[in-house]
C-alpha cells in the first residue's frame, strides 16, 4: 500500500470527503514524528501563557508595562521561541499587544472591553449561579466560594488590596465554576485575567475592594441555602455596579496609562 504524506491524507479528506477513511485507515504515522519537537514547544509555550496569565491575575504586570524577552526567558529557563509563541497566545487572548519595533506590552483595555467584560460576567456568573439548588453535588463548589470570600477578608484584614482583589477574582471564578462546566472555567480564566488589568485603573483599590467584601459574603451565604435565583439578583446588582464605578473611573485613567506606556517604550 503507498504510504501517503500528511499532507496528501488531508488534501484528500478535503476534496473527497466521501472516501476520506480510506486514506486514513493502515496509514503509517512516520509522519508525523517530525512534528513531535513542534508538539513539545506548543505544550510548553501553554504552560509558559499560563504562568503569565496567572501572574496577570495576580497583579503582577501591569497595563502597558513591556514584556521584556531576555528577562522572563531567563527567569523561567525556557527557548527566545517558546516564550515568543507564549506571548502570541496571550495576544490572541487580549491580555497582550505586540507592536512593530517597539516590543511586546500588557494590553491596556478600553472602556468598550471593560463593558464586554462585565456583559460576558453576567451572562455567566449570574447563570452559574441561578441554577444552583440545594443539593450534596454543589456542596463542595459552594465550599470553595466560601473560602475565596474569607481569603478576601484575611487579607483585608491585613491591609493587602492587591490580595483582596485576587482574592476577589477567585471568588468569581468560583461562582462561574458552579456551572460545571471546564468550557465555562476556560472563559473566565481570560476573562478574569482582563479583569485584573482594568482593576488597575483604581487609584484607591481599598476604597473599591472594601465595599465589595460584604456583598461576596452575602452572596455565598445564600447560595449556601440553595436560593440560587436570590443569589443571581444579588450578583446582577453587584456587577452593575462595578461596571459604573469602573467605567466612570476608567475613561481619564487610560489616558494616564497609555502615556506611561510610551514614555517607557
Amino acid at each position: 500500500m503507498r504510504r501517503l504524506t500528511v499532507r496528501t491524507q488531508i488534501r484528500g479528506l478535503l476534496n473527497n470527503p466521501a472516501i476520506g477513511l480510506c486514506y486514513v485507515v493502515g496509514v503509517s504515522d512516520d509522519g508525523l514524528e517530525s512534528d513531535r519537537a513542534l508538539l513539545d514547544r506548543a505544550s510548553t509555550a501553554e504552560k509558559v501563557a499560563e504562568i503569565l496569565r496567572t501572574r496577570i491575575i495576580q497583579g503582577y504586570f501591569k497595563p502597558g508595562a513591556r514584556l521584556v524577552e531576555g528577562s522572563i526567558d531567563g527567569a523561567l529557563g525556557v527557548s527566545r521561541n517558546t516564550l515568543r509563541e507564549a506571548f502570541r497566545l496571550l495576544t490572541h487572548e487580549g491580555l497582550l499587544a505586540h507592536e512593530l519595533n517597539r516590543g511586546v506590552f500588557v494590553r491596556v483595555p478600553s472602556v468598550d472591553d471593560v463593558v464586554d467584560i462585565y456583559r460576558v460576567r453576567k451572562l455567566v456568573e449570574c447563570g452559574a449561579a441561578r441554577q444552583v439548588r440545594r443539593n450534596s453535588l454543589q456542596r463542595k463548589a459552594i465550599q470553595r466560594v466560601v473560602e475565596c470570600v474569607q481569603d478576601g477578608e484575611d487579607a483585608a484584614g491585613e491591609s493587602d488590596w492587591l490580595a483582596v482583589g485576587t482574592a476577589d477574582i477567585r471568588f468569581h471564578q468560583a461562582v462561574a465554576a458552579l456551572a460545571g462546566s471546564e468550557r465555562v472555567d476556560d472563559v473566565m480564566r481570560r476573562v478574569l485575567a482582563e479583569l485584573r488589568l482594568v482593576f488597575h485603573v483604581m487609584a484607591d483599590p481599598r476604597r473599591f475592594h472594601e465595599a465589595y467584601l460584604p456583598r461576596n459574603r452575602e452572596i455565598a451565604d445564600v447560595l449556601g441555602t440553595g436560593s440560587g435565583a436570590a443569589a443571581a439578583r444579588m450578583l446582577a446588582a453587584y456587577l452593575d455596579d462595578a461596571e459604573r464605578q469602573l467605567v466612570h473611573a476608567y475613561r481619564p485613567k487610560r489616558r494616564d496609562l497609555n502615556a506611561v506606556r510610551k514614555v517607557r517604550a
